[in-house]
């Protein structure tokens, strides 16, 4: 893969308010692209718009969008109501009985990102630039009795979770987020009409763009291994719901660990990063992970909200089964030998790491990092 080099885009601040033209119907989705191998490093710079690096204001009355950014002191303040500006699907469905409300969230990237090259996995990796956060992980889990736990996608044909033609559903606090690419997100925010659009801020500070043409591609792939597991039993939200067969089944994407990276496999990281002229960035594809899981950049991932919600210090990401296809990338080990290693809960983390040759604490923070 190709360096990437340190620090972000540097602007000075301007305000200005961002006016929508609704006089189109979006309905369509998006289109796939086939992973292919490609260069890492991109020069787009007569296309990416520079509209959204300085203090900007999206006010718009049709879809009740409340957005202001502010930059000062290398700081990047997103105070939001995180409705989006762009049409979505019906809400309360069939698969997701929530209603699209407005929240009061802030959040706080820097403009001066440091990148490691270290990927860290990450529950919320960033905000659109409408103030709407992206999620691509669910809550949703398959667990079995003999230890295996399976994370379920939120783009899969097998469970419904009630997503829309934006990729997006909303959570019981009537926050609207993206899983996946939008379509509506990237046609918005195109104000300049280029092929790669800058559509957020990750939470390490650097850019998340959407490209048009299929120039990005993922490096992950569906795993070859038959999946593990007996008398398992899904939970979709509160409760335990009825068993799935599991074991000796094959990997098509349903479950999160059903996908594997592959160096080189196509044109991005294990991050869905890359370098866009000359500064590391992160791309939203049609293909797994859609959106990062992880991030390469130092951030810390906390948010504040109102009274409702989490406050200053407490991390964003939901309590939760581990996600050993991610906490097994972190440790750079395999699924299979972190799993094994684990062994039946309560699993014995001191145990577990002699096995893998991994510090105990490291093997604790994965685990919690990838709740």
């Amino acid at each position: 893969m190709a360096a990437c080099a340190n620090g972000g885009p540097s602007s000075q601040p301007t305000t200005q308010a961002t006016i929508h033209d609704h006089s189109h119907d979006h309905s369509e989705e998006t289109s796939t692209t086939q992973p292919t191998t490609q260069a890492t490093t991109h020069d787009h710079s007569e296309e990416t718009s520079m509209t959204y690096l300085s203090d900007y204001e999206i006010s718009d009355p049709v879809f009740g969008t409340e957005t202001t950014v502010t930059v000062s002191n290398d700081v990047r303040t997103i105070t939001t109501n995180a409705l989006p500006d762009h049409q979505t699907g019906v809400f309360p469905n069939s698969g997701n009985p929530n209603t699209i409300s407005a929240q009061s969230a802030i959040y706080e990237y820097t403009t001066d990102p440091v990148y490691t090259g270290i990927a860290r996995a990450v529950g919320v990796p960033g905000v659109a630039v409408n103030g709407v956060k992206f999620e691509p992980g669910t809550a949703e889990s398959v667990s079995c009795a003999t230890g295996e736990t399976y994370r379920v996608e939120g783009l899969q044909n097998t469970f419904s979770l009630g997503l829309d033609f934006n990729n997006a559903h909303v959570q019981p606090t009537g926050a609207y987020h993206y899983h996946g690419l939008s379509g509506l997100l990237a046609e918005t925010h195109n104000s300049s009409k280029s092929e790669l659009i800058h559509v957020g801020f990750a939470a390490d500070g650097h850019l998340i763009y959407i490209s048009t043409t299929n120039e990005y591609t993922s490096s992950y792939r569906l795993s070859g291994t038959l999946r593990t597991g007996s008398n398992c039993q899904v939970s979709l939200g509160p409760g335990q719901g009825p068993d799935v067969a599991v074991g000796g089944t094959i990997a098509d994407g349903t479950y999160t660990s059903d996908w594997e990276y592959v160096e080189g496999y196509g044109g991005l990281d294990d991050c869905n990063g890359t370098s866009i002229n000359g500064q590391y960035a992160y791309v939203i594809t049609d293909e797994f992970p859609y959106i990062s899981r992880c991030l390469k950049g130092e951030f810390s991932e906390i948010r504040r909200r109102g009274p409702t919600g989490p406050q200053d210090g407490q991390p964003t990401q939901s309590p939760g089964h581990p996600n050993l296809a991610v906490a097994a990338a972190q440790l750079g080990v395999t699924e299979e030998n972190l799993r094994t290693a684990l062994g039946p809960p309560p699993p014995d983390h001191d145990a577990a790491a002699l096995q893998l040759g991994v510090d105990v604490e490291d093997l604790r923070s994965a685990l919690e990092a990838s709740r």
